[in-house]
């Protein structure tokens, strides 16, 4: 069952239950817009007790404020109930909610009007209480009400609206926009988590760019991420960056971010040159040109930083950190040993982040794909048992050519290794003699 199908079903449930129920928020806008909804969420006048009780699959997720969640094949549906919200204390969730028979109260509660519209399942009717549709059609992200208040009660709204604004190719309305900027200080208040995933969703939904443009002219850039608004201005030699500044070649790059890019490559991309502000010389500075030395590892700290500061996974902390660490590494791919160019296509997620990462950074400013060529050639015509080498020699076999156990056990695997990824030693006989010419004659 798919959710649209779920939420169909459980629509005409509750009408013939004698309740009313609509399809509503963003699902009806992007059937309006004719795009397929990512989900889809239930309004309706049936208190959250009755809806438990006709849907016996559902689970109470917030009862509180109205919410239950129904579930069934795979498929699973919010449904809320029709409501006033009093008080936002905590900036997230109202301190008591009212229950309402009327759809148009609910409507006024939610935050934008284009995410405001319901839509009746059986007459395909649009109850739209607050100009969505005419907002739909001018291309406008419009609070509800008094846009002040909506972000009061919310701030992550200001996020969203930024979001929406991007993802639509929409403007944003005159005051909306002027509550925004007031109150981008207050992002402050919004968790970690919750602004990470927002923030995950403006680089992944294909419009970046934008979205990072319109979040530093409403200056909730300056508040979210500091130290990317620190990129504006900063200059760049331009025998290697004629595209600009460090800000400038950052957009190109997200410009050109697939949709649905992995959130660490896209992560990496926003803050792949994070260190170059705090690594800035001038060519008075250098006697030469402008330069950044260290800026990679510089930023691999300051991205770590950032991913811990966000809630971030460790694994995800980790990645990030270690694609900006790396990502200048391609300049030395025509020098490197066979063993070590082995060992930096085997970094986790190589062709699926690192690489794209090097490809966009190319793009967005020399545009020469010299080493990208090289690398993805390399990947082509290397079997990968040759990058990834069996291993022939274990600790067992060191105890059996009469070795004990310490540091020497170490130093000699890796030295097999090394030897294996440069294409000399193929074999376990290869080995063996190898060990003894090296390490048991000198013993």
């Amino acid at each position: 069952m798919t959710a649209r199908e779920l939420a169909t079903d459980i629509c005409r449930t509750l009408h013939t239950s004698g309740f009313k129920a609509y399809l509503v928020g963003g699902c009806v806008r992007d059937l309006v817009l004719g795009r397929e909804p990512e989900d889809y969420d239930v309004a309706t006048d049936a208190h959250p007790a009755r809806v438990q009780q006709l849907f016996p699959s559902s689970v109470d997720v917030g009862a509180r404020f109205g919410v239950i969640l129904v579930m069934a094949d795979g498929a699973q549906v919010e449904v809320a109930t029709f409501r006033s919200d009093v008080g936002y204390s905590d900036g997230r969730h109202p301190d008591r909610v009212e229950y309402s028979d009327l759809p148009e109260e609910d409507v006024r509660r939610r935050d934008f009007t284009i995410n405001g519209l319901m839509l009746d399942i059986d007459t395909q009717q649009i109850l739209d209480f607050v100009g969505g549709r005419d907002d739909l059609q001018q291309g406008i992200v419009r609070a509800i009400g008094t846009p002040e208040v909506r972000f009061r009660e919310d701030r992550l709204r200001m996020v969203r609206a930024v979001r929406f604004a991007a993802r639509f190719g929409y403007a944003i309305e005159p005051a909306t926009f002027s509550a925004v900027t007031a109150a981008a200080p207050h992002i402050t208040q919004v968790s970690a988590e919750r602004l990470r995933e927002e923030l995950t969703k403006l680089l992944t939904e294909g419009a970046a760019r934008r979205a990072f443009e319109l979040l530093d002219s409403t200056h909730l850039l300056d508040t979210c991420l500091p130290e990317v608004s620190a990129m504006k201005g900063v200059a760049q030699p331009p025998e290697f960056h004629p595209e600009g500044d460090v800000w400038v070649h950052t957009l190109l790059m997200l410009e050109r971010l697939p949709r649905s890019s992995p959130p660490t490559l896209a992560w990496a991309v926003l803050l792949h040159d994070v260190g170059k502000p705090p690594t800035f010389k001038s060519a008075q500075d250098t006697g030469d040109r402008i330069r950044f030395d260290g800026h990679a590892e510089v930023g691999a700290q300051m991205a770590a930083a950032i991913c811990r500061r966000l809630r971030f996974s460790v694994d995800d902390t980790e990645q990030i950190s270690a694609l900006i660490a790396n990502h200048l590494r391609f300049k030395d791919v025509f020098q490197m040993r066979k063993a070590t160019l082995k060992r930096f296509v085997r970094l986790p997620r190589f062709e699926e982040e690192h690489l794209p990462l090097h490809q966009l950074d190319c793009l967005a400013s020399h545009g020469n794909l010299e080493a990208y060529d090289f690398v993805s050639r390399f990947l082509r015509e290397t079997p990968p048992d040759e990058v990834r080498p069996e291993r022939l020699l274990t600790g067992e076999d060191l105890k059996a050519l009469g070795f004990k156990p310490g540091p020497i056990f170490s130093e000699i695997l890796q030295a097999v290794e090394e030897e294996q990824l440069e294409g000399r030693l193929r074999s376990r006989e290869d080995v063996v003699t190898f060990v003894r010419r090296e390490y048991l004659k000198a013993k």
